[in-house]
């Protein structure tokens, strides 16, 4: 008998944790549906509920504590299937730094480092001596580097994808654009510019957030273009669970990204909601976890 062709693997491709117990996250004081801690016990009800098989887990804090911890909690969790962590960029010792980390628990999923490039005032942080070798010694260790940048940042970003292809790269929050009538065109260039780049991916992630209500017709513009500029294969969801819940339940967030992918086919569904993100980190679907690059 033919074997049944396996169901597609669903990915939340970017979500967080925290503990106030065991870290702070000053960011979130003058947030307070965020100023608690937030756990796998609290997100798991809502995975289940919208069938999602495994997710990746990204930092919150510029600590390597953190970083090891999500990769502890990533060893043991049924759900926690990679981790974006933190390291200094800017460390001449960065390659010895990523060893270390790989070498403690849950290590071999490890699968991306990221910096809150965000917080830098500097516009041309990305350009740094330091932080180019820093990014190039990421993309030698097979790790994947992952843009948290605001929308006037992001042609710095564009000009690090272009001039680092051998860095592979994923912009989060498709570039935490404004969503405003006159904001669509420049944003939308640099996503042109993107899908030249076969070194990067995008995460349909935090839309929810951007939006002046969670709204599709607002959204779909900028859905549209991701999808023609990069398509499906280079899209993936995340739903920037806690952080949505600014604006929407973890299932309205779902539900918004379904509306702006509805048109496609179930094939390219899949990549968007778990194929793209398999792939780009390397996740494994059976039980002896660990990405491959």
């Amino acid at each position: 008998m033919d074997s049944q062709p396996a169901t597609p693997w669903r990915i939340d491709a970017h979500h967080h944790v925290w503990d106030l117990a065991v870290r702070d996250q000053p960011w979130t004081r003058n947030l307070p549906a965020l100023n608690r801690s937030f756990g796998m016990a609290d997100l798991r009800p809502h995975l289940r509920g919208a069938g999602i098989d495994a997710t990746v887990v990204v930092q919150t804090s510029a600590v390597a504590d953190e970083t090891a911890d999500l990769l502890a909690l990533a060893a043991r969790d049924e759900h926690v299937r990679a981790v974006v962590g933190w390291t200094d960029v800017t460390d001449p010792g960065i390659g010895e730094a990523l060893d270390r980390l790989r070498e403690g628990p849950g290590g071999a999923l490890l699968v991306g480092v990221r910096h809150a490039v965000q917080e830098e005032t500097d516009t041309t942080w990305l350009h740094r001596d330091e932080v180019r070798r820093g990014l190039q010694a990421i993309g030698a260790a097979g790790l994947v580097y992952e843009l948290l940048v605001r929308a006037d940042q992001l042609p710095m970003a564009v000009r690090a994808v272009e001039e680092l292809p051998e860095v592979r790269f994923v912009l989060d929050h498709a570039g935490n654009p404004d969503i405003a009538p006159d904001a669509l065109a420049p944003w939308a260039a640099s996503m042109i510019r993107l899908g030249r780049c076969a070194n990067v991916t995008v995460k349909l992630s935090g839309p929810v957030t951007r939006s002046p209500a969670p709204r599709t017709r607002h959204l779909a513009p900028y859905a549209d273009v991701l999808l023609e500029q990069l398509g499906p294969d280079r899209l993936m969801f995340g739903s920037d669970w806690p952080v949505c819940l600014l604006a929407a339940s973890y299932e309205r967030t779902v539900a918004v990204a379904a509306s702006l992918t509805a048109r496609l086919s179930p094939h390219e569904q899949s990549e968007v909601y778990g194929g793209t993100a398999a792939r780009w980190y390397g996740m494994k679907r059976s039980a002896g976890r660990g990405p491959t690059h």
